[in-house]
């Protein structure tokens, strides 16, 4: 894979690489409700981008993927310990106290950060279809929450996804630049390694943590750092080194429609006529968002 300029429009790899990322990013809910059933939330974090590591690091020597030059590895560290390393350790501990539904609001805010930052920093704009599109699609998120039963829970958990959503925001636009120089596939491997290096912190009864654990919970931390991790960052690096930031992100509105498909196929957990609702308008404003949202220049 390498870098091409960002267009104003998706190609087709483009598209599927944002698809098959937030296929498997959505069906990352029910690895984390496992794997935190048997794991702190810090040795889940550890845990999962151990396995994503092993995984990268055994295709980087085989593939022989070079070491970027010192200035460009301390950018990605920097970026990384944001959108790898905080980003998921918030993540799962205020999962421990906020429902699902209520984080996947929160996190659904990411978009909107990445919006602001990226006509801020990057160099891209929105009109304002673009900014109504993206107002439409959360508003379909905040359905499905409500229809899912669990209400608006805002606890000290909320303050942590929300710092999650501001962390992967800055990661996903201050990346643009590196992609424009570099093999998105040679940034991700780096990134979700040296992203893994602060979670090492987390090592403090980790071994007694993986003796305890039933198998399930193991296959499910497998699972989290193979696809959602290791597989799934890989595709979204390469679809955000062509697409631009904005509109690359507003396809994570529909990655709770695909959380309610997986929960229905998977848990035989049958979504209710206002999360349908809500995810049909959710796909309303990306369509709108990526159709009629940006200036024509």
């Amino acid at each position: 894979m390498t870098p091409a300029p960002p267009s104003q429009k998706l190609d087709s790899r483009s598209l599927l690489a944002i698809l098959v990322t937030i296929v498997f990013w959505a069906s990352a809910f029910a690895g984390i409700r496992a794997g935190l059933a048997a794991f702190e939330p810090g040795h889940l974090a550890l845990y999962r981008f151990l396995v994503a590591s092993v995984a990268l690091g055994i295709y980087a020597l085989v593939a022989r993927i070079p070491v970027p030059p010192l200035g460009d590895l301390l950018r990605i560290l920097g970026l990384s310990c944001l959108g790898i390393s905080l980003y998921h350790v918030c993540l799962n501990y205020g999962e421990v106290s906020v429902p699902a539904g209520t984080a996947s609001l929160i996190i659904a805010s990411g978009p909107v950060i990445t919006a602001l930052l990226a006509t801020r920093f990057g160099g891209e704009r929105l009109n304002a279809l673009g900014w109504l599109g993206t107002a439409i699609s959360f508003s379909g998120v905040l359905l499905i929450v409500l229809g899912s039963g669990q209400g608006l829970s805002f606890a000290r958990g909320a303050l942590l996804i929300l710092l999650a959503a501001l962390a992967t925001s800055i990661y996903f636009v201050f990346q643009k630049p590196l992609l424009r120089r570099m093999n998105p596939l040679h940034f991700t491997v780096w990134s979700l390694m040296l992203g893994t290096l602060p979670m090492l912190i987390f090592l403090h009864g980790f071994a007694a943590q993986l003796r305890a654990a039933p198998l399930g919970a193991h296959f499910a931390v497998i699972y989290l750092g193979l696809f959602p991790s290791a597989l799934a960052y890989l595709t979204w690096t390469f679809a955000l080194s062509r697409v631009p930031a904005s509109v690359t992100t507003s396809f994570l509105y529909v990655s709770p429609v695909f959380a309610i498909l997986i929960g229905w196929l998977w848990l035989r957990e049958v979504p209710s006529a206002v999360s349908l609702l809500g995810g049909a308008v959710a796909i309303a404003g990306v369509v709108l968002l990526n159709l009629l949202g940006r200036p024509k220049n």
